[in-house]
């Protein structure tokens, strides 16, 4: 019998990889806080101009993001693209990043991060 590839141990992994350590946790805490300050500038600040305020999100969310701007430029997406496209790109981008970040943090701390069932490892 053939097994899932995607398992529940395996989703539990990505999600203690993505939300599980300091560095990911502080990545998304910023990113939240300028998606915060990019709401109040676009709906209550008034501007002569256009507000580049977006912009901080890109940085945050580059370069993944930039991924699926190339790959719908590909496929055929128009040059403006629906909005419900960026927010998709930005927020699957963001989570990629935390993810790859908490693989980072498990490779510095050199495998599996915690010992399991309480046991400590030996030193």
């Amino acid at each position: 019998m053939n097994r899932p590839v995607l398992t529940k141990q395996h989703v539990r992994a990505l999600a203690r990889l993505t939300f599980g350590n300091v560095a990911s946790l502080v990545y998304l805490g910023v990113v939240a806080a300028t998606a915060v300050f990019v709401a109040v500038d676009t709906l209550f600040v008034a501007h002569e101009d256009a507000s580049f305020a977006g912009v901080w999100l890109f940085f945050l969310a580059a370069p993944t993001v930039f991924v699926f701007f190339v790959g719908s430029a590909m496929l055929g997406a128009e040059t403006a693209a629906p909005t419900w496209l960026f927010c998709l790109a930005l927020v699957v981008s963001v989570l990629v990043q935390s993810l790859a970040l908490g693989w980072f943090v498990r490779l510095l701390r050199g495998g599996r991060g915690r010992a399991r069932h309480g046991h400590p490892r030996s030193a």
